[in-house]
Parts: structure tokens; sequence; C-alpha cells
């Protein structure tokens, strides 16, 4: 693959910067915006460098330090938009993208790949990456969409299903433009370093079961886990 110079790297934010600059015209709080993009820059930098040791460690240790690492993380940034103090349902978000997320890697990377040694990390880690990082998004939409349900009062069973519906309407919407829209990171990236589109395709199918898989999985959990008497204590606390 082209390898990418600093220099001509940099061009990639001048759209973000226009973000940034709508933002700030429209009196919106663009210093979150400015916030995500730096800690985003530096933890790609990072664990571009990180990778490279774990790569070559050869060490399930370590592997499974960082999949911990990527629950943990993952069901604490999910509830960054909860009103309520996120200790009271981190630990059902923890269960949620643990269980849907950890299912989904292990079919896919002992059933679907079928990796020898179980937690090489070259395809353990990255996948586990989408899988974790979607799970996080989904529950992280359907907590704050039942949140807002219940604050209306709506029926427990009733917000239950809006919350679910909401979450998985970004990872939905990906399905219907997968191919006609859009030609997803992992197929395009294949695609660039040489791999026959056949082959990528069979990737590609191969990531969108997990992550919706993932998704519908650990938001329906997180959803379950919320009975209607610590939904209602939650919130009125």
């Amino acid at each position: 693959m082209q390898v990418i110079p600093f220099i001509n790297l940099a061009l990639a934010f001048i759209p973000v910067f226009v973000v940034m600059g709508i933002f700030y015209k429209w009196s919106m709080n663009f210093s979150n915006t400015i916030y995500a993009v730096s800690r985003m820059l530096v933890q790609l930098l990072l664990i571009g460098y990180f990778l490279v040791y774990i790569f070559e460690s050869d060490s399930a240790l370590i592997v499974l330090m960082v999949l911990a690492v990527m629950v943990f993380t993952s069901s604490w940034i999910a509830l960054r938009t909860i009103k309520i103090q996120r200790t009271l349902l981190y630990k059902k978000a923890l269960y949620a993208i643990t269980f849907g997320g950890g299912i989904t890697l292990l079919l896919i990377s002992q059933g679907v790949l079928k990796l020898d040694p179980w937690y090489m990390p070259r395809y353990l880690i990255p996948l586990a990456g989408m899988i974790f990082a979607n799970a996080m998004n989904s529950v992280s939409l359907a907590a704050d969409r039942i949140e807002a349900e219940m604050e209306k009062d709506v029926p427990y069973e009733q917000a239950r299903i809006i919350a679910l519906r909401a979450s998985l309407i970004p990872i939905t919407n990906s399905l219907f433009a997968v191919g006609l829209v859009s030609l997803p990171g992992m197929m395009t990236g294949q695609i660039l370093s040489g791999i026959s589109p056949l082959i990528a395709v069979r990737y590609q199918i191969m990531v969108m079961c997990m992550v919706f898989g993932s998704a519908g999985i650990s938001s329906a959990l997180f959803l379950l886990l919320l009975s209607p008497q610590k939904n209602h204590s939650a919130i009125e606390d």
C-alpha cells in the first residue's frame, strides 16, 4: 500500500476544521469536538507504536489485557451522554458489552477464522476493536433513548422496544448501504493492498454480521438488565 506522508495526511484535517468552524459560527460547543479530534490523533499515534510491540510479542496474556481494557473502557464511554451517574449503570453496560461482544468475537475468531493460536493479535485485536466499538455505540444509543422515553413516562416494555430500534439504526443503515453507497473500511483496505475483491467481500460479510450481531445482542441485553424498578429508581436518583 502507498505510504501516506505526514504532510499529505494533514490535508485530511481540512473537512474537520470546516465542521469546527460551523460549530463556532452557530454558537455550538465546539470545544468538545476539538478535544475528541485531538484525543483521536494522540490515541491512534500511540496505538500504532503499541500494536507493533503487541504483534511481535506473541503473548496471550498481553492480548487478554488489551481486550480487558477495550471492554472496560467501552462500557464507560457508552454511558457518556447519560444524565444520571455512570456508576449506576456501568455494571449493566459492562455485562452487556462483555457478553454480546465476547460471544461474537469467540464465534468469529474460533468458528469462522479458526485462528491458530487462538490469540493471534494481528487478527484478534482489530476484530475485537470493531466488535466492542459497535457494541459500545449501540448500548450508548439504547441508554440515551430509554432514559428519554422513561422521562416521558412511556411504559418500560414500550420504551425498551423504541430504544432497541433506535440503537440499531446506524448499523441497519450500513447494512442497506454497503456495496451500493459505501465500500467499508476493511474491504477498501484489502482491495488497496491488492487482495481480490471476491475475497475482500467474504471478509466484509463476516464483519457486517459480527458488528450487527454484537450491537444487537449487547443493546438488547443492556435493556433487559434494566428492570422497571431499577430503571425508575436510577432515573429518579
